[in-house]
């Protein structure tokens, strides 16, 4: 049974949701109304009322466009980090230039998720979903590429709380021989998410495994995900393994609630697209 994993740990968790349109507000609030039994939603449309709202009470998780009238939201993730007695916020940017923005490593580090909303109501409701409450994804597998076995366990660890099978390899050369394995179709393993450290032994690092993936083997970010973990807080390289193909990174050390939600995400939002593939 996958462990309990919530982000909002109030019993009546106050959520501030930024946004100059009134329209995306009500989307993002009706999810949360739908998830959160008595969630408090606060609708503020400009860096002015978000301000006003931080200083009637904490906040338990915040959603901001970047664009909004009286600035930039990005504003909003430096308040809720200075406000008087916050703690952990997850600060989650909504916005149609996300994508672009994380290439770029615009975000800082008050930031802690992102979300295109060229991806669909659909998938913005998916994604509060499980930020909010991650729920497993039944019979997911996960190739994991750490070289470093101890590391690697406390990781698996994480991942099995939460019901999902993980196969790791200490190499990039292993992983390859897995995959390609698969795409033969002489392997009892379906990867549906690559989880890799950037850095590991050998000639090979997570950045081959991202690039190998995604152009000798073919495989769309949709088709197979890859999550790539690093500690390295230089922003050109980080934005270099994005534009690589990987669909998002996990910062070192690794939050546990962090990787868990970010691997879900991806897994669930792959297989919507396979489902409409199906249809």
């Amino acid at each position: 049974m996958a462990q309990e994993l919530r982000h909002l740990i109030s019993d009546a968790p106050r959520v501030m949701v930024v946004d100059g349109s009134k329209l995306v507000r009500k989307l993002i609030a009706d999810v949360l109304q739908r998830e959160v039994p008595g969630v408090q939603v606060i609708g503020c449309s400009s860096i002015a009322e978000a301000r006003i709202a931080l200083e009637q009470g904490e906040v338990h998780l915040v959603t901001t466009a970047l664009a909004l009238p009286d600035g930039d939201g990005l504003e909003i993730a430096r308040s809720v980090r200075e406000a008087a007695g916050q703690a952990y916020v997850p600060v989650i940017v909504v916005s149609g230039d996300a994508q672009q923005h994380l290439e770029e490593r615009r975000f800082t580090e008050f930031v802690t998720d992102y979300f295109d909303k060229a991806l669909g109501h659909e998938a913005l409701a998916t994604f509060i979903r499980g930020y909010v409450q991650p729920e497993p994804v039944v019979g997911a597998t996960i190739l994991y590429i750490e070289d470093s076995r101890v590391v690697a366990e406390t990781t698996r660890r994480m991942l099995e709380r939460q019901s999902l099978n993980v196969v790791h390899v200490l190499k990039a050369e292993d992983a390859f021989a897995l995959l390609t394995a698969e795409s033969l179709g002489l392997s009892t393993h379906k990867f549906d998410l690559v989880l890799t450290d950037v850095i590991l032994k050998g000639e090979l690092s997570g950045r081959d495994i991202v690039q190998r993936i995604r152009v000798d083997f073919a495989y769309g970010k949709r088709r197979l995900p890859i999550l790539v973990m690093t500690g390295d807080s230089n922003r050109d390289n980080q934005a270099e393994l994005l534009q690589a193909g990987a669909n998002d990174l996990v910062l070192k050390p690794i939050a546990e609630r962090l990787l868990v939600t970010k691997g879900l995400f991806q897994l669930r939002l792959a297989r919507m697209d396979a489902s409409r593939a199906l249809v």
